[in-house]
């Protein structure tokens, strides 16, 4: 029911910092864009990100002056929109934002967002698509680059390329079988992908990368075995390897079998599905966090 112990491959600057990202407006955006992303931190499906709109701005200025949500969104032509209130430092910002607002910034049928800032207060607007257009976000959270040479992956609606390739290279590893350390391991099974597994995973990491820590416990203390379970998968068994500062999967996958704990993971027979995700760095890490599940399902 738990993970094998010694899961951490430290490439590259792994102090865990338990900091957030510098104070400004936009890091409430950045936080929406990191949890509809990361599915809420793995407990819900991915949403798309959100655009940016000066409607929806004007909206949440008007909600903060006192009209109601609803009003202020239909008086700037949106026909639906729900409103988040966040107050405080944007230490923690993400975590209390999950703790209290997935199901609404979740929410599938709102595509455009808008915020209005008040010192530690802000307001939010999420609004659904309306009949005029809305202003494109200056930056995605998430930037969009492929390189099909290097595998490189930066944002999660390629995770399906790096998967694949990271599934190709853990089956090579676990077909030939090998030595982690001092202990030999015979030819494994191959592994299937988990979608839940991926989306776990990069929950993690995204959580991880947006709050500048670098651990396989959560800051709500969950464990990966906690977090598996929290989406509805039956395990028996469940295993992590993280890393941070690989810029490929080719990188990524050749230093965990170079380390003795994360090759034992890999090589582990028992393990039947695998998900593999990867986050940018917010703040003053901007390298690539890795998350990789490894799972023994329940029969």
């Amino acid at each position: 029911m738990g993970f094998p112990h010694g899961h951490a491959v430290r490439l590259g600057l792994i102090a865990a910092l338990l900091l957030s990202s510098a104070g400004a407006p936009a890091d409430v955006l950045n936080a929406v864009q990191t949890l509809r992303a990361g599915g809420c931190g793995g407990t819900l499906p991915a949403a798309a990100p959100l655009e940016r709109s000066a409607r929806l701005d004007r909206a949440a200025e008007q909600w903060a002056q006192g009209h109601t949500v609803s009003g202020a969104a239909a008086g700037n032509g949106f026909h639906a929109a729900a409103g988040v209130f966040v107050r405080g430092p944007e230490l923690g910002l993400i975590e209390r934002m999950r703790r209290s607002e997935c199901r609404t910034v979740m929410d599938r049928s709102f595509a455009e967002v808008g915020l209005y800032q008040r010192g530690e207060d802000r307001w939010l607007v999420l609004g659904a698509v309306s009949t005029s257009g809305s202003l494109k976000p200056a930056a995605s959270v998430f930037p969009t680059t492929f390189d099909p040479s290097t595998s490189t992956v930066s944002d999660p609606r390629s995770s399906p390329l790096l998967a694949a390739r990271a599934l190709e290279l853990v089956n090579e590893a676990r077909a030939h079988g090998g030595r982690c350390g001092g202990r030999a391991y015979a030819p494994a099974p191959p592994l299937s992908l988990s979608g839940t597994l991926d989306s776990v995973a990069f929950g993690h990491a995204a959580d991880m990368a947006f709050n500048n820590y670098f651990e396989h416990q959560d800051r709500n203390g969950q464990s990966p075995a906690d977090r598996v379970r929290a989406v509805g998968y039956h395990e028996k068994l469940v295993g992590e390897n993280i890393a941070y500062g690989p810029k490929t999967v080719e990188e990524v996958v050749q230093g965990w079998l170079d380390s003795p704990d994360h090759c034992e993971n890999i090589m582990d027979p028992r393990f039947a599905e695998m998900g593999i995700a990867q986050a940018v760095g917010h703040s003053t890490r901007r390298g690539l966090y890795w998350v990789q599940l490894l799972a023994e399902p329940r029969a």
